[in-house]
């Protein structure tokens, strides 16, 4: 099992991690999934545990009944009173409820692989991120799991003469008073193993079907698994069923042994039809930092401790990417990816869309990676029904207005306190549909899905913005900054910096979809205030006059006009990019989340600031962020399982590597001095071409493939210059030195 077997043979890049020695908790457990189900593999020797778990499995908690507070007849006069100067009047505006946190996700169950009186000499094990392929082997074991982007299964082969077999809901967190019933039916070929868990004070339940097919050798049942004795190898096939009944257990149960039900080796011709969609998509884009062999060859326990190895970020850019891909399909990632061993996730491993989601799905489209776009979209076009209840219900509005968390099956509005009044935020449907809009503009095309929803945030703006200031502008009344708070007033407040920069934005962002509408939408957009640069020289997080910054915080909401959009640059809006910087100059870390700095890094990358990217990407992989299985920790020294760092990494070193808009491509915007040479391959522009890009201390070049006839402009540390790109032409650009 060389770790060197998946590399690139120009390069060497390894597209893997491996250790050599066992991973006994399950968050140094090696990742498979393909956007539906997730696989962890980790155990000690001779006790293999995968735990599987599925996009849609969330816990009721009585959220499943939460709607949203009917305060809209009460709007009016929390608007009179803020603008009045009665700065903690949206404390007040609630129905009274409790917090009420969304369902929480959870695992499934483990297939648990035991073997007696085997050694465990020569113990090795690895994922390719080329193919999905978690692989453990030692002394008489050879394992190897994948879950099928194809046919939806987690396909599972050991090589193994002696083995049992249990399908086993013992996780940590699961609860006392959880139903379980287990069923195994031996069949001519093998046995049938299922669990079905339902839930406590609930008639919903999950259920398990593993189908078990043996070649040579015996089975027996031992119940409620199966003992196998004298095998030359076991497939095993798993799928997990929500709210199911009897019929469909037995349907799936056909439906496994109809994916084996052909001549040759079931298990190469699953894996070949899964790796045809997967590699694919993986391998679209590399990065290459010039790193030493001997480094690339490591263990990535051993790497992770090499904290400035160029090494190191190239194998959490392919794990990133690897793990983001794998997360995405049904949903997007959650807060843990796609994976958990524990039923008490934090945070009820929700989609958290304040930051953590765009964060994570942030390199999606220059990634070259639409699966995860498309997974984002899933999830968004199946709640507008309920962004369009939060509207209606909360503001009196037409329109959508999105969540702050979500568990995936709903989409209203219902997680909110005092401190987190997040039924107040009401740019979560611009940030949302950003991604969407970028997909489009790499594409060249426009999804009418898309178009809708944007027409819709732009019908709420119309309704809710109808306050005016003594100047004659709009005012965002209720306005929300998340998740911080003025430092003299109280968290629901008046023009929050990010809400103002999203009104503008998915106005004429629909406004340019929709061209019957587009004056009157950009008119609304136009009436909006500046942004407010405060006594410190910096962008001031609310732009309504009084409001005193609180600068040590994790979130840097104010700043969304710098990054994800491009209203703020160093080119177009100097002095407000210059107060941008300064206000990124003062964020404190507050509790060192992994998002809170390298948001910051993606922030610096777009004001070209390559030594603070450097800071900030220096805090997390000095901070001890990462599990040996490369998925990450929400704080330092591996503290809370989360995938936050893990997904959001890859967009950090693209971002300060190339930035494109529709119009313009910058080349090496702030690249630190660390990686003085390198090669990034496949990256996807928004004005429709792909890149390569090499560079050097002597000089650098990109190649750029456009699909669409444009002219752009091209921006690089020696100045900027008109290029005319011709569809199917490729442009070859020397850069000079670097």
């Amino acid at each position: 099992m060389n770790v060197n077997a998946n590399a690139d043979a120009d390069t060497g890049i390894v597209h893997g991690t491996w250790e050599p020695r066992p991973a006994t908790r399950w968050e140094d457990g090696f990742l498979s999934g393909n956007g539906h189900h997730g696989a962890l593999v980790f155990g000690e020797p001779n006790d293999e545990q995968v735990v599987v778990t599925h996009h849609t499995l969330v816990r009721p908690n009585g959220a499943e009944q939460a709607r949203p507070p009917e305060l809209a007849a009460g709007l009016p006069a929390l608007q009179d009173r803020l603008l009045a100067g009665e700065p903690d009047a949206a404390e007040s505006f609630t129905d009274g409820r409790d917090l009420q946190w969304v369902q929480p996700f959870h695992p499934a169950f483990q297939v648990r692989l035991r073997r007696a009186n085997g050694g465990a000499r020569g113990h090795r094990r690895c994922v390719d991120f080329a193919t999905g392929v978690v692989h453990s082997a030692y002394e008489g074991w050879d394992s190897r799991v994948f879950v099928s982007r194809a046919d939806d299964v987690i396909v599972q082969r050991v090589l193994a003469a002696e083995l049992d077999i249990s399908l086993d809901h013992r996780l940590p967190g699961a609860p006392k008073d959880l139903g379980v019933g287990h069923g195994a039916v031996l069949t001519p070929d093998g046995a049938l193993l299922t669990l079905r868990a339902r839930y406590p004070g609930s008639d919903r339940a999950c259920t398990g079907v593993t189908l078990v097919l043996v070649t040579g050798g015996t089975t027996t049942l031992t119940p409620p698994g199966l003992r196998i004795a004298g095998a030359q190898s076991v497939l095993l096939l798993t799928r997990v069923l929500r709210h199911t009944g009897e019929l469909d257990v037995l349907e799936q149960a056909r439906a496994l042994r109809e994916l084996a039900a052909h001549e040759g080796d079931s298990y190469t011709l699953l894996l070949d039809r899964h790796t045809a969609l997967h590699r694919t998509a993986y391998a679209r884009v590399t990065l290459d930092l010039g790193a030493e062999p001997d480094e690339r060859a490591l263990p990535g326990s051993e790497l992770l401790d090499r904290t400035e190895s160029p090494a190191l970020l190239e194998r959490l850019f392919a794990a990133g990417r690897y793990h983001l891909l794998s997360a995405s399909g049904l949903f997007p990632p959650r807060l843990t990816g796609l994976w958990t061993g524990d039923w008490d996730t934090a945070w009820s491993g929700a989609f958290t869309n304040d930051a953590n989601v765009n964060l994570q799905t942030a390199s999606a489209a220059a990634a070259a990676l639409p699966e995860v776009t498309e997974a984002l979209a899933s999830l968004i076009h199946g709640q507008l029904d309920d962004w369009r209840d939060n509207a209606r219900a909360v503001f009196g509005a037409r329109g959508v207005v999105a969540p702050p968390h979500s568990d995936g099956e709903s989409g209203l509005t219902y997680h909110f306190s005092r401190e987190y009044p997040l039924h107040l935020w009401t740019a979560g449907a611009d940030w949302l549909l950003k991604p969407l809009v970028d997909h489009d503009e790499t594409r060249g095309e426009r999804d009418p899905r898309t178009a809708a929803a944007l027409a819709e945030v732009a019908l709420f703006y119309e309704d809710f913005l109808t306050r005016t200031d003594t100047d004659g502008n709009l005012v965002v009344v209720p306005s929300y900054s998340p998740e911080n708070r003025p430092g003299n007033g109280s968290w629901g407040a008046i023009n929050a910096a990010m809400d103002l920069s999203a009104a503008r934005h998915a106005l004429h962002t629909a406004a340019d979809y929709h061209p019957e509408s587009a004056e009157r939408w950009r008119a609304l957009a136009d009436r909006l205030p500046p942004h407010r640069i405060n006594d410190d020289g910096a962008l001031a997080e609310w732009a309504w006059p009084g409001l005193d910054d609180t600068y040590d915080h994790r979130h840097l909401s104010h700043l969304y006009g710098v990054w994800p959009l491009d209203e703020i640059t160093p080119y177009d809006a100097p002095d407000l990019a210059a107060a941008a910087y300064r206000a990124l100059e003062l964020r404190g870390a507050e509790n060192d989340s992994a998002h809170g700095h390298l948001h910051h890094a993606l922030v610096a990358a777009r004001l070209r600031d390559g030594e603070r990217v450097a800071h900030a990407l220096g805090q997390v992989l000095k901070g001890d962020f990462f599990h040996t299985s490369l998925m990450s920790a929400h704080y330092p020294n591996r503290d809370v399982y989360n995938a936050d760092a893990a997904h959001t990494l890859p967009a950090v070193l693209l971002e300060m590597l190339v930035q494109s808009t529709p119009d313009r491509l910058v080349l090496l915007p702030a690249l630190p001095a660390a990686y003085p040479s390198g090669r990034l391959k496949g990256v996807r522009t928004r004005f429709g071409a792909e890149l390569d890009l090499s560079w050097s201390p002597q000089e650098a070049t990109a190649v750029l493939r456009p699909t669409r006839t444009h002219r752009i402009e091209i921006r690089t540390s020696t100045g900027a210059r008109p290029l005319d790109l011709v569809a199917g032409e490729d442009h070859v650009l020397p850069l000079g030195a670097w």
